[in-house]
């Protein structure tokens, strides 16, 4: 471990009691279902062979470039081909580049990207020795930030490097909302009852978070009751998580990357530029992966602003005032993605069991890692009242009149009858009062809420390929 902390703290530069923190015995091991063996091949040809395939002013040299890629010809130099084919202005090198994989793959999927990208994914990884730094100077020349996510890297990669994609825009290019203006809720004249609010309590601190701010930043980084709190917003996968950024006595300041995996957004740490998961809360390429590092997060629900707003009267809610020119009418932010099932950036699994964009609950417990659950919301809108269980984690899961769903330990109590807002009645007839953070019966008896959030169907399979779901 030591030769590790030496290695941290050289790369980054930063204390050593932030390096010690990090590091320290609390560590949990890596998680197993991030274990991954690509096969690693000895770079054929030289960076700069590839870098010319994107000059735009020399068909000449990207001839002479496509001729070296196809005689050093590997597997291997597929995913930056294609990285390339998608960040390059050239249309002729593209179609050059397009026009030899088909020859070498005999796959005829012309300039249709994402379909290039599930012939990659349905393959073995295999990527060559200096894949990550390839990436690091290909997307430095967009944002030279960027470089430091990729550039001797590689083998701390806890995912498949070629499926880490660019979304399109530069660092904090979708500028996190960081310690934003909150209101009451009686001056929040902007927002209509049916709007779309991501709502939670912590410590008694009851905040609202309205979609159509929150699509515009993807990110809100506030202390909610006197905790850290970091909200990712995915927009493309339908995601709202609330992270703790304290870890182990360190606080991590958190951002927006730029770069997809999966369709969804990976974060970054402005201490250590480790790129994380969203949907799992860990790192999973730089300094800070693979050592069992895992965020703490909180309970959320979507529900409507006035149902909201009644239940917690004291609550706080984002201002308009953000800081930033934006169009923030309800339904204005990715309204065309939201309108329809077409993805944006594809992933490697395929699943009509719902539609892509059809919202689930989403369930897992650190208690059992290699279990995860996404229920359809329209079956909970069915069935207000519904015991499940994860491992040995049995819960019940409250669908309010709104359609908001909330979770909470089962603890042996058979519910008989909800009214679709505070009240439950259990089979021993008697009477509990909803929370935010618990159930509290007549006789004080609690059952605490557990964390859980909404995703898009595609999203959340393609992040847990093993999940169970019910419809």
């Amino acid at each position: 471990m030591t030769s590790l902390r030496n290695a941290y703290l050289a790369l980054t530069r930063l204390p050593l009691f932030l390096t010690v923190s990090l590091f320290g015995g609390a560590l949990l091991p890596a998680s197993a279902d991030q274990d991954r063996t690509p096969v690693v091949i000895e770079a054929p040809i030289e960076d700069d062979v590839l870098i010319r395939l994107l000059d735009p002013a020399s068909e000449r040299s990207v001839d002479r470039a496509i001729r070296e890629v196809r005689r050093a010809w590997t597997p291997a130099l597929i995913p930056q081909l294609l990285e390339i084919a998608a960040t390059s202005r050239s249309d002729y090198s593209v179609l050059k580049i397009y026009d030899l994989l088909a020859q070498r793959t005999r796959r005829r999927f012309g300039t249709n990207l994402n379909k290039w990208y599930a012939y990659l994914w349905a393959q073995p990884e295999q990527i060559t020795t200096n894949y990550g730094d390839f990436k690091a100077f290909l997307y430095a020349a967009i944002d030279p930030r960027f470089a430091t996510y990729f550039e001797g890297r590689q083998d701390t990669a806890r995912i498949r490097l070629d499926e880490i994609r660019w979304g399109g825009v530069i660092q904090d290019g979708i500028p996190p909302l960081r310690q934003p203006d909150m209101i009451a809720a009686e001056a929040a004249t902007y927002l209509n009852d049916d709007d779309i609010v991501f709502a939670l309590e912590i410590n008694g601190d009851a905040r609202a978070y309205p979609k159509r701010i929150l699509a515009w930043h993807e990110m809100f980084v506030d202390t909610i009751g006197g905790v850290n709190i970091a909200g990712v917003y995915c927009t493309l996968c339908g995601t709202v998580i609330p992270y703790e950024t304290e870890f182990d006595g360190v606080v991590l300041d958190f951002g927006t990357s730029g770069f997809l995996y999966r369709s969804n957004k990976l974060m970054y740490d402005r201490q250590t530029s480790s790129l994380w998961n969203t949907l799992s809360g860990e790192p999973v390429v730089g300094p800070l992966a693979g050592h069992g590092i895992k965020l703490t997060y909180h309970p959320i629900i979507t529900t409507r602003w006035g149902d909201w707003k009644r239940q917690h009267p004291d609550t706080k809610v984002l201002s308009l005032q953000t800081g930033h020119r934006r169009d923030y009418g309800e339904g204005v932010a990715y309204n065309s993605y939201f309108s329809n099932d077409r993805l944006m950036f594809n992933t490697p699994f395929e699943d009509d069991r719902l539609k892509n964009k059809q919202e689930v609950l989403a369930l897992r417990f650190p208690a059992a890692p290699s279990q995860q659950l996404a229920i359809d919301t329209d079956y909970l809108a069915q069935n207000p009242i519904l015991t499940e269980s994860i491992g040995l984690q049995t819960f019940v899961i409250l669908t309010d009149r709104s359609g908001a769903n909330r979770v909470y330990e089962q603890g042996g109590v058979a519910f008989v009858s909800y009214d679709g807002d505070r009240t439950l009645i259990d089979q021993a007839g008697q009477r509990w009062q909803l929370e935010e953070p618990q159930l509290i019966s007549e006789t004080g008896q609690t059952l605490t809420r557990l964390p859980a959030h909404r995703a898009f169907w595609f999203g959340w399979r393609a992040a847990f390929p093993e999940t169970r779901l019910l419809k």
